[in-house]
């Protein structure tokens, strides 16, 4: 990564450390606790971190640090939502699973055209070797080609299916506050290597894409918590194009 770059990401990283972790965490710490030793200690899980860490490029911001945060947090997402439908132990500890599962898979083609559908037809091969029932599989696939902003939202074959992916589809946002400024953009700047006049030029249509993301959380839980994810990454965001402007830009 050029220098430059390096240096703004320092800024960047610096400025996000002065805001505090988002409530989502803090209030559901239990829930939290629970989807994370579950991501440590399903052997389907396990076995598909390993599978999954052969598949996903680092250098493109979506690699295994974002899916596993993906992952995670929609398996937070998903034991509350299921808690608050009134779903037996049984029933949120399978959908935690398939959340988990989506999680991971969600950006198995991330660099592909239509990445969402390519995604799907992957994650459908892979899945048809662990131990879930078809449709199981049919509730990941739909979620993964469900997953992708301003896109045309698929019917969901079952209430399920919409849980999963609902919870899969906040959690991926949730990566559009504070994350995107401490990783996201450093790991796509890395791969793309855009002069800096030119990324000074896409900062804002970037900063009118994150302001749009707000509105679109689709779960109960991530309608309450997903704005603050976003309002931090917009006041980052903010701060640190005028620092670029300020420190690194001609002024002619």
């Amino acid at each position: 990564m050029d220098p430059v770059y390096l240096k703004i990401r320092e800024l960047a990283r610096t400025i996000v450390a002065r805001f505090p972790r988002p409530d989502f965490y803090g209030d559901h710490l239990p829930e939290t606790m629970q989807s994370r030793d579950f991501y440590q200690s399903d052997a389907s899980v396990i076995r598909l971190r390993k599978d999954m860490a052969g598949c996903l490029e680092e250098d493109f911001g979506h690699g295994m640090g974002h899916v596993e945060k993906v992952a995670i947090d929609a398996g937070t997402l998903v034991i509350i939502e299921s808690r608050m439908a009134g779903h037996a132990a049984v029933h949120v500890q399978r959908n935690l699973l398939l959340a988990q599962c989506a999680g991971l898979l969600h950006d198995i083609c991330r660099k592909e055209k239509l990445h969402a559908q390519r995604g799907a037809e992957a994650a459908r091969t892979i899945l048809k070797t662990y131990p879930l029932v078809p449709e199981e599989v049919a509730y990941v696939c739909a979620a993964i080609r469900n997953h992708e902003a301003f896109a045309h939202l698929a019917q969901m074959q079952s209430q399920q299916a919409r849980l999963i992916s609902d919870c899969l589809y906040d959690a991926d946002k949730f990566r559009w506050g504070p994350d995107n400024f401490t990783h996201t953009i450093w790991d796509m700047v890395g791969f793309l290597n855009p002069p800096l006049d030119a990324f000074v030029d896409h900062y804002p249509k970037g900063m009118a894409l994150l302001k749009k993301i707000r509105n679109t959380f689709r779960s109960r839980t991530g309608r309450i918590y997903g704005p603050q994810f976003i309002d931090m990454g917009i006041a980052i965001g903010e701060e640190l194009y005028q620092i670029i402007l300020d420190n690194y830009c001609d002024p002619t």
